[in-house]
């Protein structure tokens, strides 16, 4: 496939209008809406914009490459646009953006599309091909160019592999040159991945580098390293956006670098590589590294990040055990329950029992799981036993789920620990030390803290449970108006997450009870920001154009569905006034949810799992009042959006 096949005519803007990076974004993908090359424009908009967050598209030089890969995308496209008195898209340089390639790729694209867009993101770092981009005025030439420089290329490629026949047989002058090794990847893999490749193909043969790069793409890995191309090279340079198998480095010097810096950086990476003057990277961990660059960011964002991948992990046992648990409450009430036997409900008819015990089997999992996958996220799989290990011993002890979450940190840090003082053992036992030294002596240390921490956390647990199983009238409003109004502060982020992994570690403790109202309200809460904007799009449809209009029906269903990330467009577009408007419809609903105690036994599902809530009509009513208040706010707030 050539690369105008993807670079039609009827898809490029000769004249983009916007002159701000979130109007320029718009234009671009209402154009690719217009042309039928996409389906959705907020699913869409959505991975440009989640693309963004982690770096800015902006590359420097007056060029971005805005690009996402999702289900909205009905054929690959590269929209070309070109702007004539410079966007301000936040670029890498902090100058004006002058042309765009919006690189659009269905989540089934195959082997031929992802080669002819990444073709085309390679032209963009040859800076005479970009300037005869800038003095283009149709359609016509800019297909024109590139037709001409893909045909180039071509050439190009086939006098290269001459070359590199020649070069081999001459091994006395290839080996009197410098050696260095890369690995490019960006996290959707079509674009940055590429041209990172061949910016520092290009500037290693200028200073006489050979040089081989492993390209981690939608393609998958291509160019892989071979253990004798790393033994061979004097350093290692890492340009990457996600994560890339780092272990085979150990003991090489390594750049750790954003892809950004493979394309615009690439004589600085290459001479600190040939100089020496990369620090030595070790594969256990940060903990042994010398490589600061290689730190996967702050202490707040590890901490986050770990404590994250203990959540994700644990979510799916909570969900499904709490459901099952849950349906074991509803049989019983179904069938009936004498009065005097209340006690037993949920386990007191044959059919609730089996329901209850399953459920019980998958929720028990819930600490344990939470803890390990903290501790593995730490300290890889040698921590992974002693998590669970901590997190069984937080359940036995009382210590609930706080106690656990600690007991995680706690087990990963010792193992991390263990690993730097084992460091010196022989390599004769290299493999014993997973097997039999991590588990055991970070079991025994860690083992023996939890009971220490136990103690004073079995009481704050304790302590904590009593408030909530008590809580009622203004205590329960209060709550319910903090945690609702934090989950739409960030719709996903930290804050959103803390105030759900709260609700969450309520759950273990009030399931005897029928369920939680923490978890009741945070999860009304998370419900409202979404069905605010259908509220808003309805009501207010002059102040939205089509594409947001439409967009509104989408917000329904995940609002329904508990999905508070399907407001984020619309908050990252107008923050001001969107995200105060969301803040307080999903206070008011938590409120009011907290204040008539309505309880909840699942920790997610949306409207599927209202028959688990204790008053489920009044909840639904609370959610439908937050919606329309905040809707109304925002739709107030608004500009016209012809102003």
């Amino acid at each position: 496939m050539k690369i105008n096949d993807l670079l039609v005519k009827d898809a490029m803007i000769m004249d983009l209008q916007a002159t701000e990076k979130r109007p320029a974004i718009d234009e671009m993908v209402q154009k690719l809406y217009d042309t039928g090359r996409i389906s959705d424009i907020a699913v869409f908009k959505e991975g440009i914009l989640n693309r963004e967050a982690q770096t800015s598209t902006g590359l420097g030089d007056g060029i971005a490459m805005p690009h996402a890969k999702n289900a909205a995308v009905k054929e690959a496209t590269g929209l070309f646009a070109k702007s004539k008195h410079g966007v301000d898209y936040e670029a890498l340089d902090g100058q004006p953006t002058y042309l765009f390639f919006m690189i659009a790729a269905p989540e089934g694209a195959n082997d031929t599309h992802l080669q002819a867009l990444a073709a085309l993101s390679r032209q963009l770092i040859d800076p005479d091909f970009v300037g005869k981009l800038k003095q283009a005025d149709s359609p016509e030439q800019v297909q024109s160019l590139f037709a001409d420089a893909e045909n180039a290329r071509e050439e190009e490629e086939k006098a290269e592999s001459l070359g590199e026949a020649k070069a081999a047989s001459e091994t006395v002058k290839v080996n009197e040159r410098p050696y260095v090794v890369a690995v490019t990847a960006c996290p959707t893999g079509i674009a940055h991945t590429y041209m990172a490749e061949d910016a520092l193909k290009k500037k290693a043969k200028e200073l006489g580098i050979d040089i081989k790069v492993e390209t981690n793409g939608s393609e998958g890995i291509k160019h892989r390293l071979t253990a004798e191309d790393i033994e061979r090279a004097t350093a290692v340079i890492v340009a990457a956006d996600k994560k890339v198998e780092m272990n085979r480095f150990d003991g090489k010097k390594l750049l750790n670098r954003p892809v950004s810096d493979g394309i615009r950086k690439t004589e600085e990476l290459l001479n600190l590589a040939v100089e020496g003057k990369a620090p030595v990277f070790h594969a256990e961990g940060s903990a042994d590294s010398s490589d600061e660059e290689a730190a996967a960011g702050s202490v707040g964002q590890q901490i986050y990040k770990n404590l994250m991948n203990g959540v994700s992990h644990m979510l799916p046992f909570v969900i499904a055990g709490g459901i099952m648990i849950a349906l074991s409450f509803m049989i019983d009430q179904f069938i009936g329950v004498p009065h005097d036997q209340l006690s037993k409900l949920g386990s007191y008819n044959t059919v609730a029992g089996y329901f209850n015990q399953i459920g019980a089997a998958a929720f028990g999992f819930m600490l344990p799981v939470l803890a390990g996958f903290i501790a593995s996220s730490i300290a890889d799989r040698p921590g992974l036993i002693v998590g669970f290990a901590a997190g069984a011993l937080a359940n036995t002890g009382g210590a609930g789920f706080l106690g656990a979450l600690i007991g995680g940190f706690l087990g990963g840090y010792v193992v991390v620990f263990l690993k730097k003082i084992l460091k010196g053992l022989p390599k004769s036992l290299e493999g014993i030390k997973t097997i039999l030294f991590y588990p055991f002596f970070g079991l025994l240390i860690t083992g023996f803290l939890m009971l220490v921490v136990n103690v004073p956390m079995k009481v704050i647990n304790d302590g904590l449970n009593g408030f909530l199983s008590g809580m009622s009238g203004t205590n329960a409003a209060l709550l319910g108006v903090i945690l609702g109004g934090m989950m739409a502060v960030d719709l996903g982020g930290p804050v959103n997450k803390a105030a759900y992994v709260f609700g969450t570690g309520t759950l273990a403790s009030t399931v005897a009870s029928g369920g939680s109202v923490v978890m009741a309200s945070v999860m009304a809460g998370g419900m409202v920001p979404p069905l605010a904007i259908f509220v808003a799009t309805r009501l207010f449809k002059k102040k939205f154009d089509k594409s947001q209009v439409d967009a509104g029906l989408t917000n329904i269903v995940m609002g329904l569905s508990f999905v508070s990330e399907g407001a984020i467009p619309f908050a990252a577009a107008d923050p001001l006034r969107a995200i105060p408007s969301f803040i307080v419809g999903s206070a008011l609903t938590g409120g009011l949810v907290g204040a008539f105690e309505i309880k909840l036994l699942a920790p997610h599902g949306g409207i599927f799992v209202i028959p688990l809530v204790s008053q489920p009509i009044l909840y639904l009513v609370f959610i439908l009042i937050g919606a329309i208040v905040s809707g109304v706010i925002y739709g107030l707030l608004k500009k016209d959006v012809t102003k």
